[in-house]
C-alpha cells in the first residue's frame, strides 16, 4: 500500500517504568491514569524527529494544533516587543509541555525555539481536549500546569534582589533535574547568561557578577556552562522566597 507511513505512537508503558525518561510524566503519571485511559492517551501521541538547535516549534500567531512534550534537549519560549527587544518567558526541560500559552485564544502568544538538538512528542490539541472531557484527571493535570505557569509569572514580577533571583533560578533548575533522575547539584546550563538575565529581568553583567560572588562565597563552582551547587542550604536561604521554574 502506497502513501506516507504513520509514525508509531510513543509507548507509554515503557516510559512509565522510567520517570526520568518519560516526556509525559507531568501530564499523566501524577494523576495515576487507569490502564485504559493510558491506552487512549497513547493513541494520540506521535514522536517527532530531531529538532535542530535554533529551530522553532511555533511562532507568535501560529494556530494551536498540537501541544509538545519535550523528550530530550532544552527549549526557550520568548516574545519580541514592539521595540525589537527579546523577552525570554521560560525554559523547558525534558518532561515538560510547551504550547500552553495558546489554549486561549487558540493562537500562540510566544515563540518556542530549541537551545540544542532536541526531540519532542506531539499531542493534537483538539483530540486531547475531547479526551479530557472523558477523563477528569487529564483536565485536572492541564489546569495544574497552567496554574504553575501563572505562579512563575507572579514570581518574576515580585520585588526580589538579583541574588535571590539567581539562587531561586538555580534551585528550581536543580529540583526539575532531580525529578527527572539527574544530578541535583551538577547542572549544565543550555541557556546563555544573556538569556538567563533576560528571563530573570536583570542585566547580563549583573548575573555574571552574582555568579562570581556565589563562586567566591563557596556557594557554586562555575566552568563555562557547567555549574556545581556546592552549598544548597545557603542557596535555599537566599532563593526560597523566589521560585521561577519556567
Amino acid at each position: 500500500m502506497s502513501g506516507t507511513a504513520t509514525p508509531s505512537p510513543l509507548n507509554l508503558y515503557q516510559l512509565r517504568r522510567s520517570c526520568s525518561s518519560c516526556s509525559l510524566s507531568e501530564l499523566c503519571l501524577p494523576m495515576g491514569l487507569a490502564t485504559g485511559d493510558i491506552q487512549r492517551l497513547e493513541e494520540l501521541v506521535a514522536p517527532r524527529g530531531p529538532v535542530n538547535e535554533g529551530e522553532h516549534l511555533f511562532r507568535i500567531g501560529d494556530p494551536l494544533r498540537v501541544l509538545y512534550a519535550v523528550r530530550g534537549g532544552f527549549f526557550k519560549s520568548y516574545m519580541v516587543e514592539a521595540n525589537g527587544r527579546e523577552q525570554v518567558l521560560g525554559f523547558h526541560l525534558p518532561g515538560e509541555l510547551i504550547g500552553l500559552d495558546a489554549i486561549w485564544p487558540e493562537k500562540h502568544q510566544c515563540n518556542a525555539i530549541a537551545l540544542n538538538t532536541a526531540s519532542v512528542c506531539e499531542l493534537p490539541y483538539g483530540q486531547l481536549t475531547d479526551l479530557g472531557r472523558q477523563v477528569p484527571g487529564l483536565q485536572h493535570s492541564m489546569l495544574r500546569l497552567l496554574s504553575k505557569e501563572l505562579a512563575i509569572s507572579h514570581a518574576l514580577a515580585g520585588d526580589f534582589s538579583a541574588e535571590e533571583r539567581v539562587a531561586g533560578f538555580l534551585l528550581s533548575l536543580s529540583s526539575r533535574m532531580k525529578a527527572r533522575g539527574h544530578s541535583e547539584t551538577q547542572l549544565t546550563l543550555a541557556m546563555s547568561r544573556r538569556d538567563i538575565a533576560n528571563y530573570l529581568r536583570l542585566a547580563t553583567e549583573t548575573v555574571s557578577r552574582v555568579f562570581s560572588r556565589f563562586e567566591e562565597d563557596g556557594l557554586v563552582s562555575v566552568d563555562r556552562r557547567e555549574v556545581l551547587l556546592r552549598d544548597v542550604e545557603r542557596l535555599n536561604k537566599l532563593g526560597h522566597c523566589f521560585s521561577a521554574g519556567g
